[in-house]
């Protein structure tokens, strides 16, 4: 499977982390100006740390890399976290970096696109750029750490949303509930 991750400047650049750690997929990451400087201030690290988890990083100033073409295959666009900004530009269709071009890609070839939107509270606008967005076919997923399984620490939190997003995308996580449950 071949994933494009895009991180953009919204807080929560921890979740952006643990899912390209985590993520057991060919990835490529897109981060944009600003989520170059809120990984730096959140959690210390460059993109330059991010290398070993990716295949190859893009510069989101790039619209020649490949992911600005539909006549590049991936599999799904994951923007973790995404940042209000980001979304509204998606809701209208402007494709003016490498990100949006992309996550405009994956829309238009029905490629799936999970948008980790960290936000709150949500106004009325949001609201609507998310409802546009879903009905275009992308998954809205507002970073909203789970509690079924009792997470203790910011860390164990991260890690079950990441487990989420990771089975949105088919990959089987040890948090899911399991087929012999049901019977």
């Amino acid at each position: 499977m071949r994933i494009v991750v895009g991180m953009t400047g919204a807080s929560g650049a921890v979740f952006g982390v643990e899912f390209l750690r985590r993520c057991q997929a060919e990835k490529y990451l897109i981060l944009t100006k600003w989520g170059r400087y809120v990984l730096k201030e959140e959690t210390g690290l460059t993109e330059h740390h991010l290398a070993e988890h990716v295949k190859r990083s893009f510069s989101d100033d790039d619209l020649s890399a490949p992911f600005s073409s539909g006549s590049t295959p991936f599999d799904a666009l994951v923007i973790v976290p995404c940042s209000a900004s980001t979304m509204a530009k998606l809701a209208v269709g402007i494709a003016d970096t490498l990100l949006t071009r992309a996550a405009m890609v994956a829309l238009k070839e029905r490629r799936k696109l999970i948008i980790c939107l960290r936000e709150t509270p949500l106004s009325t606008i949001h609201l609507e750029q998310a409802h546009k967005l879903s009905q275009a076919g992308a998954i809205v997923m507002p970073i909203c750490p789970p509690f079924y399984h009792r997470p203790q620490t910011i860390d164990e939190m991260v890690s079950q949303f990441t487990e989420k997003v990771l089975s949105l995308l088919g990959f089987e996580t040890s948090l899911a509930w399991k087929a012999e449950a049901l019977e």
